[in-house]
């Protein structure tokens, strides 16, 4: 393809949540690996309070190095996506834009988006918000619509969902703001009955940030208060002894689907979880096992599960769900379902697909396709 009619991709990356530097990492990746000979590549960065900037097409820039993430940074321009036609402007002001005495001196016409590979984890970004500009904006963009990810992202309306759809999710309470300010002592008393371990998470996060392993009544308290730093709706959920499986599925609402690809399994150290910093940092300390070494009905329960599950939620282009297998009695519990799951080197989604012969450049051309052809508008 020639300069003139490779499509152009809007790779947006950061944003506010506390998965901020994951989403950096992320973007590394991609920027890594997408066709630069079919793809017109625009890296967009999303600071941490919400500021739109152009970012250099540097992956080394992005990704983690000695255990630390990298974070987007503002200068003195600004990216606006404009509605109607799903262009670009950059907006140069004479000082720091957060000054209102701030004036633009310059604006610069970026030209069309074809399509927009959100790479946002977290709230401000997985949870719809984006997505809804993007429907506003009239600009075709990858994975799941509005309202599959603001359901996928909270952790409570994903398993009500699921759960309605007759899909096993364990036991669990979730936390309101208004339960917690009127009753503290109240939540605690009736995470008990669940028993321990408990698993006691924010919402509406990921990467396991904010999450906190509790074994005994006294420490929920604690427990619960942490996961409030990072969203005041808080899910406590019933320890599932089982292994940790993973299932990647790319699809679309119409005829375009490619399926499951095949099963992964997260091995933690004993007495750990799959926290933020062996996802991370100490990534040395985990097997990631690709494909999983189970019975094959086993494994085709847990891909229909999956499947079940991407449709439950609505969910398009791309997912990742998370399973619980009880090998004493064979139960097969969904754990969360992840929109926008992570796309590092050392993740497990592109991981599966590679084992299933679809390697990263081949995988993110799939979802870049399926976007483009999507209608505009509802669906």
């Amino acid at each position: 393809m020639t300069e003139t009619t490779r499509p152009r991709v809007l790779i947006v990356f950061g944003g506010r949540s506390s998965e901020h530097e994951v989403s950096c990492a992320t973007a590394a990746g991609i920027l890594r690996a997408v066709d630069r000979t079919k793809w017109e590549v625009i890296p967009l960065g999303i600071t941490r309070d919400g500021q739109w900037v152009r970012v250099a097409d540097d992956p080394e820039a992005l990704e983690f190095r000695d255990g630390r993430g990298q974070s987007v940074r503002a200068g003195r321009t600004r990216i606006a996506l404009t509605p109607g036609g799903a262009s670009l402007i950059e907006l140069t002001y004479d000082a720091d834009p957060s000054d209102p005495a701030a004036r633009v001196v310059s604006v610069e016409d970026l030209g069309r988006v074809d399509v927009v590979m959100p790479l946002l984890h977290g709230p401000y970004g997985e949870d719809g918000t984006i997505q809804g500009l993007f429907e506003m904006a009239d600009v075709r963009y990858v994975g799941c619509g509005v309202t599959s990810s603001a359901i996928s992202m909270d952790k409570h309306l994903t398993k009500t969902v699921l759960a309605a759809a007759g899909i096993d999710v364990g036991s669990w309470e979730l936390i309101t703001p208004r339960q917690w300010e009127d009753d503290p002592q109240g939540c605690l008393d009736r995470l008990v009955p669940l028993g321990f371990p408990l698993f006691v998470k924010p919402c509406r996060a990921g990467s396991s940030i904010g999450i906190s392993r509790v074994d005994c009544a006294e420490e929920l308290a604690t427990a619960v208060k942490e996961a409030r730093n990072h969203d005041p709706r808080v899910i406590v959920e019933a320890g599932v002894s089982g292994r940790e499986i993973e299932c990647g599925v790319l699809g679309g609402r119409d005829s375009w689907r490619s399926g499951t690809a095949p099963l992964g399994e997260i091995e933690v150290p004993d007495g750990e979880f799959y926290d933020y910093e062996l996802k991370y940092v100490d990534t040395e300390a985990i097997g990631l096992v690709c494909p999983a070494s189970l019975p094959e009905p086993v494994a085709e329960s847990i891909r229909s599960l999956a499947m079940e599950a991407f449709d439950a939620l609505e969910c398009e282009g791309l997912a990742r769900v998370d399973f619980f297998y009880c090998e004493d009695d064979g139960r097969i519990v969904v754990n969360e379902v992840n929109t926008m799951p992570g796309f590092t080197p050392i993740s497990m989604f592109p991981q599966m697909w590679a084992v299933g012969g679809l390697d990263y450049p081949a995988l993110l051309d799939a979802l870049l396709e399926e976007a483009r052809s999507r209608d505009l508008g509802l669906r």
